[in-house]
């Protein structure tokens, strides 16, 4: 192996391109110290940096018969780096704008979800709440608040006064503020 440290780049591509594994050994010798080094200070971690210079050199061999090149071998390396160190980044520039748009998509509706989830929740319990209140009281309730109903149309659907009507929808609400007072507050700070 030695002979081969002798030699010039342009003979150990040759001997390459004809399968020579020793050829192969002395440019790796020669190179992947310097090309390591070189990509370290490209991509700014190591793990990475071994990562390109294997790829480049196993490149190297597998398209060492129909490799020809027209500037020198050490050129060839160093660019064959710095060109993958570039997609690297850009790879992590994508894969960061995916991952931050992600993030964003989860928070906007995850939250979104949360705040269906808690009127669904808030929901439910007012409905539970407005079926214990008294029947008749419930009833003109219902018109009212619902059914979006003008106290003058729930006084002569039911056949009764309109005071009588203002009257329980103003009792349904009292009631309804006092038992679901605590719990329409504890609801906004756990929100």
């Amino acid at each position: 192996m030695s002979k081969y440290s002798e030699h010039t780049d342009h003979e150990l591509l040759g001997l390459l391109k004809r399968g020579d594994d020793n050829a192969f050994k002395q440019i790796y010798d020669r190179y992947s110290g310097p090309l390591f080094l070189f990509a370290v200070r490209k991509l700014k971690n190591e793990q990475d940096a071994r990562d390109v210079v294997q790829e480049i050199f196993v490149v190297l061999w597998n398209k060492r018969r129909e490799l020809d090149l027209y500037s020198s071998l050490s050129s060839y390396l160093y660019k064959s780096v710095h060109n993958r160190a570039l997609n690297i980044f850009v790879h992590r520039k994508y894969q960061t704008s995916y991952i931050r748009s992600f993030e964003d998509y989860l928070e906007k509706y995850a939250q979104d979800a949360d705040e269906l989830l808690m009127q669904k929740e808030l929901t439910d319990i007012i409905d539970h709440e407005i079926r214990l209140l008294p029947e008749k009281m419930r009833e003109v309730f219902v018109l009212s608040r619902k059914e979006q109903m003008s106290h003058r149309e729930i006084a002569e659907r039911l056949g009764i006064s309109e005071q009588t009507v203002k009257t329980q929808v103003k009792r349904a609400l009292k009631i309804l503020r006092l038992r679901l007072g605590l719990m329409i507050y504890l609801a906004y700070l756990l929100r």
